[in-house]
């Protein structure tokens, strides 16, 4: 039985390639995405695509493919122009995708196809170890991992009665409750099993849950979804009191 929680550490490699999935438009972040990407919406002065790259270099992480879509050029030009701690490369989608078709994509310009692979979607900020999640995978031997986090529910949640009548407003979810976070760990099988276009949430997730290959890790630290301009305020605002 392989447990959410964090596995022992095991004695191999790391995995060394990674996608960040930044194609997609954005919309509910505007106007930061009328001109640019969502992954290069800056937090204090960081793009979301260069923190992202951070991470990985900071797991071990030595190629990163980024799949771009929307305002390409934007990524394009950072990637070939900023001093990057890691080899990185852009490959564009010509029509959109979806979140399945661009992991797709980006994966198949992966300089190892034979070995594991890290993915995130480009509008995820997160503090958790990589390296903990990358030898969790490993040691699960599963096609693909995901990380585990929990849920933000909105302002002003309900809970009720059996009766039908409000028992708590503002109900917190269950100590246990989980989301899917946007950081996975993949074996190489998993590429044949991504569609051309789509999302993968949709088709090779819930596949994978049929043939008991998606393992949870339940990350451990901070994480937040760049989903809207009130996200991106509370990011800042948490970053700029962590530096003080």
């Amino acid at each position: 039985m392989c447990s959410p929680e964090a596995s022992p550490p095991i004695h191999q490699a790391p995995i060394r390639q990674a996608v960040i999935l930044a194609g997609g438009r954005g919309r509910r972040l505007a106007p930061y995405t009328d001109l640019r990407p969502k992954a290069m919406v800056e937090v204090n002065g960081t793009p979301l695509l260069r923190h992202q790259i951070d991470r990985f270099a900071d797991a071990g992480v030595e190629t990163v493919v980024v799949s771009a879509g929307y305002r390409s050029q934007a990524i394009t030009d950072y990637v070939r122009t900023a001093p990057l701690p890691v080899r990185t490369t852009v490959v564009v989608e010509d029509h959109p995708l979806g979140r399945g078709g661009g992991l797709k994509l980006a994966a198949r310009a992966l300089p190892a196809p034979r070995e594991p692979w890290f993915a995130v979607y480009g509008d995820i900020w997160t503090d958790f170890p990589l390296t903990a999640l990358g030898a969790h995978h490993l040691r699960c031997g599963a096609l693909a991992t995901v990380a585990l986090v929990p849920p933000r529910l909105p302002r002003g949640t309900v809970r009720c009665d059996a009766s039908g009548r409000v028992a708590e407003l503002a109900a917190p979810p269950p100590p246990d409750c989980t989301v899917n976070g946007g950081v996975y760990a993949f074996a190489p099988g998993v590429v044949p099993l991504l569609p051309d276009q789509g999302d993968h949430a949709h088709t090779t997730l819930p596949h994978l849950v049929r043939l008991r290959q998606l393992t949870g890790y339940r990350a451990d630290g901070f994480w937040r979804a760049v989903n809207t301009p009130a996200d991106l305020r509370e990011l800042r605002a948490r970053i700029t009191e962590t530096v003080r």
